[in-house]
């Protein structure tokens, strides 16, 4: 990219038909990664619990680690449009506190908007945000910060009930101003006429190729946890656990035969005058 990405530039690409590409970044190195092939947006994501904080779910990703990964990404990406995922109960308990958290991501770490799971529920906090200039992203349908009321990881939207639901949420979300709205674990038809029935830009995740934008991983994409496991939704297009851990058996079997370090690897002394 040659100029930095923005909420305009995102409200044209869906009224043209054109689709944004958002990817995760937890530091200064992937997000340049990201941003040197040309993908649009970032997302701090809270799935840094999982894929690099070593937690069990996203539940125990705190406000401080959230802020310091986001101002790491933005110091590695100078044009993608950066996102803060804000964090498990960092905005479910005060409008105040909320918007200050918010700012935050703003103000010390150059994020250009936060996300924020929930629909209706989480109406006046967003109001809030972006009344005071806080461009907000929205997040129905799976949400992982809600994994243990939902007793684990399923598809939101089969049943009519909860269909009708999720379109009220989505419609409510956009007529307070949210500037896209992530579509996470939706069945790709529903996603497809939410899509068409709001302003804001859509991410999908899980939800078909009928959104105005797709959202991956980072350690899905690349292959770098170790266990294995991909979920659904993902594409796994190298292996990077295996590349890296070829690599250090390699360094470290040199180490062994003292093949590692040679006298190009070494520091000399100093000419003597």
């Amino acid at each position: 990219m040659d100029k930095k990405f923005t909420v305009r530039d995102l409200a044209e690409m869906k009224a043209k038909g054109q689709k944004v590409v958002m990817l995760t970044a937890f530091d200064a190195a992937t997000a340049r990664w990201a941003q040197d092939a040309g993908i649009e947006m970032l997302l701090v994501g809270d799935s840094m619990g999982n894929t690099v904080l070593g937690y069990p779910n996203t539940l125990p990703v705190t406000l401080e680690e959230s802020l310091a990964h986001t101002a790491a990404a933005r110091r590695g990406s100078d044009k993608c449009f950066l996102v803060g995922d804000m964090p498990f109960m960092t905005y479910q308990l005060d409008i105040h506190e909320a918007v200050r958290n918010a700012g935050r991501y703003l103000k010390e770490c150059g994020a250009d908007a936060v996300k924020l799971e929930g629909g209706r529920t989480m109406l006046p906090v967003i109001k809030r945000m972006i009344e005071v200039g806080i461009p907000v992203v929205g997040h129905i349908g799976l949400c992982p910060q809600s994994v243990l009321k939902d007793g684990g990881y399923r598809v939101h939207g089969k049943a009519a009930e909860e269909r009708q639901a999720l379109i009220d949420d989505a419609l409510a979300l956009d007529a307070a101003g949210c500037c896209a709205i992530v579509l996470e674990g939706v069945p790709r038809e529903l996603a497809t006429e939410i899509t068409g029935m709001v302003r804001a830009s859509t991410i999908g995740i899980g939800a078909g190729s009928g959104t105005d934008a797709q959202v991956q991983v980072l350690a899905d994409l690349l292959g770098y946890g170790g266990d294995g496991y991909l979920p659904r939704h993902a594409k796994c297009y190298v292996n990077f656990y295996d590349l890296a851990t070829k690599a250090i058996r390699c360094y470290a079997d040199e180490v062994r035969t003292g093949a590692f370090p040679t006298d190009k690897n070494s520091s000399t002394a100093a000419p003597k005058k």
